[in-house]
């Protein structure tokens, strides 16, 4: 999920590249960063997340799966996390084709596809 600010790792960790990848793009296109609160020495920065930083995130993303959010002892998390999980993980595309699923079908015929509902 994207926030205001997000450190290089937190990039990283979305887009499945390095950090030093992300720290790369930083000085290459120039995104605008602030000091890391809390960390002395200049280097650690907070990414601001504008505009060019979401699109290029999004557009630089790997295929790669993401690690789901499981508790670690056990619990599953709650069904509405999943879908919004789900929806963060899905690019534009998939995004478009799933809501034309959703209209067309309804949550009935969603169901029935998936062979949930008879």
């Amino acid at each position: 999920m994207l926030k205001e600010r997000m450190t290089p790792e937190e990039i990283a960790h979305l887009t499945g590249y390095s950090r030093q990848t992300i720290n790369k793009w930083v000085r290459k296109e120039g995104w605008t960063t602030s000091p890391r609160p809390g960390v002395q020495g200049g280097k650690a920065r907070l990414v601001h997340v504008n505009e060019q930083v979401m699109a290029f995130i999004h557009s630089a993303q790997r295929v790669c799966e993401a690690a789901a959010p499981y508790a670690a002892n056990g619990n599953e998390p709650p069904f509405h996390t999943l879908l919004l999980t789900l929806a963060d993980e899905m690019t534009d595309v998939e995004q478009k084709q799933f809501t034309t699923l959703l209209l067309r079908e309804g949550i009935s015929g969603l169901l029935q596809r998936l062979g949930i509902r008879s």
